[in-house]
């Protein structure tokens, strides 16, 4: 996420504001952010985003759950927010009433950008960790070829599973298994570590 806001408005001006505008932006906390990701992700980001698409995509084939990609905005549902995560799941009907944003996902992924690994761990997690449906957020780092996933214990803490030492990642909120080598296919780190 930009670190500098773009300017100030109500979730509803946001909403109508955004329709009309040629890149996306976040809104998180009264203020619009510009999306860097999605203005001209690295090669890595994008690669790394669209093979866990596929994954899940393929392994949800056939069940209630959806899965979608950067375009379809998410609202945590008690909040003024709406982000465009990299990828999401959403396996509740209430979703399904919604054509413009989806507000109970069960697993989050955001593949790290330079310009998005801070918020996308600090202040965008803890907007995350609100949502009363969501069971796992990942965190995927494409420039060292790392997944950090997060899960929500049975008493409502929140597990880091770090994918350190290991050759395959369960997401465990939708029953998957995934290798670290499914993951990065075609991934080469250091793409996403130096700006143009």
């Amino acid at each position: 996420m930009n670190a500098f806001p773009q300017q100030t408005m109500t979730a509803e001006e946001y909403l109508a504001w955004e329709e009309q505008q040629p890149t996306k932006h976040e809104f998180y906390q009264g203020i619009v952010y510009e999306v860097y990701a999605m203005t001209g992700a690295r090669d890595a980001h994008v690669t790394a985003a669209g093979n866990i698409f596929m994954l899940l995509k393929s392994h949800l084939r056939g069940t209630p759950c959806r899965t979608y990609i950067a375009d379809m905005k998410l609202k945590p549902a008690e909040e003024e927010t709406y982000f465009y995560p990299d990828v999401f799941v959403t396996c509740d009907e209430r979703d399904r009433a919604s054509a413009y944003h989806k507000s109970f996902p069960k697993l989050i992924v955001e593949v790290l950008s330079p310009s998005t690994a801070d918020f996308d761990r600090g202040g965008k997690f803890a907007a995350y960790r609100k949502i009363p449906s969501l069971q796992e957020y990942v965190v995927v780092d494409a420039n060292r070829l790392a997944v950090d996933l997060f899960r929500k214990d049975d008493s409502g803490h929140w597990v880091l599973w770090p994918s350190d030492g290991l050759e395959a990642i369960e997401f465990s909120s939708i029953g998957l298994t995934a290798s670290l080598a499914d993951i990065f296919e075609d991934v080469e780190p250091g793409q996403t570590s130096t700006l143009p």
